[in-house]
């Protein structure tokens, strides 16, 4: 139904357009404060770059950053990750994360991100906060944040918008009336607009989810997808129907497809009922890291990796070089 409602196609959007323009001016307001330097924001010490959306819901921000994070690391900068780890609750925040931090504790995008990168990560509700935590532990050149393009209490260098490509911006409202935290306008103020599937148009960088294998989640062997039949899909993230049609797109039609809410915990019987002896349980990396201390010997999960458009996404990361060594 919100799928409807914020794609225009229920006229229902109209009973929320209050709410919509209450959200808007709060949200305006509350930029304004940081602007005309009425509330405070911190900058750090080293270059800050932002990979944020305009919209609710999933755009492929985490495989944004995680491409981000490796292409930096191939310049030879030493780049560190800080994340609000929505869905986790540590006991104390700042959490910097290691090999035994669950996804209870930092939620899911921050251990993800750690176990691809082998980046130094933080989290906490105040960025600054994650940072400064980071940077007391780590040398490190460059800070990307995981979301955060309206946390305003963190200056940044540079902002990253990322965009999917099919679904745009709905019918461009404000939440709960559309998906957006902020309106379209917010493009023209950005360093880097990247558009992930759909048709990049004018400036913006053309991204592809690129799939290479299947990976089991209890002894790691991999597996073409398209060898997984029979399966059954499930994804708990921000649009599982991306996951789904990229299975296909692979040569995977699942018996089932089962979206869970974004951030959903899992448990072992939930998952193990899903699927008969010979099924296999096909899922996303995101829930796999969440998974893979009860899986089954049935149960794969499909790393994607962000494939940009060579020319404009090159010259991104060299203007983020040339932040981190201005001379």
């Amino acid at each position: 139904m919100i799928e409807r409602i914020w794609s225009g196609r229920s006229p229902l959007y109209l009973l929320l357009l209050p709410l919509s323009l209450l959200y808007g001016i709060v949200s305006r307001f509350i930029r304004l404060t940081y602007q005309r330097g009425w509330r405070k924001s911190w900058r750090a010490p080293v270059p800050v770059v932002v990979v944020g959306n305009l919209t609710a819901g999933g755009n492929g921000k985490t495989p944004v950053v995680i491409w981000l994070v490796q292409a930096l690391q191939q310049q030879g900068l030493r780049p560190g990750v800080v994340s609000r780890g929505y869905g986790g609750k540590a006991e104390r925040y700042p959490l910097l994360l290691d090999a035994s931090t669950t996804t209870d504790t930092a939620g899911d995008e921050p251990v993800l991100i750690f176990q691809r990168t082998g980046a130094p990560v933080a989290v906490a509700p105040q960025r600054s906060a994650a940072v400064q935590a980071l940077l007391a532990e780590h040398a490190l050149d460059v800070i990307i944040t995981d979301d955060g393009l309206q946390h305003y209490a963190l200056q940044r260098d540079i902002e990253i918008v990322v965009i999917d490509g099919v679904r745009r911006f709905g019918n461009g409202w404000w939440l709960p009336a559309g998906p957006m935290r902020e309106r379209a306008d917010r493009l023209a103020e950005v360093d880097a607009i990247i558009v992930n599937g759909g048709e990049a148009a004018g400036n913006e960088i053309a991204m592809s989810l690129a799939v290479s294998h299947a990976v089991n989640l209890l002894d790691g062997t991999t597996r073409a997808v398209c060898a997984l039949a029979p399966a059954v899909a499930m994804a708990g993230i921000g649009h599982p129907p991306r996951f789904f049609t990229t299975l296909r797109n692979h040569g995977l039609t699942p018996q089932a497809e089962i979206a869970f809410a974004d951030h959903h915990a899992y448990d072992e019987a939930e998952l193990a009922a899903l699927t008969s002896e010979d099924q296999m349980l096909v899922m996303t990396e995101k829930d796999a890291v969440k998974c893979r201390h009860f899986a089954r010997a049935n149960w794969w999960y499909v790393p994607v990796d962000a494939q940009l458009s060579e020319a404009p996404s090159s010259a991104l990361i060299s203007a983020i070089v040339k932040r981190c060594h201005p001379h």
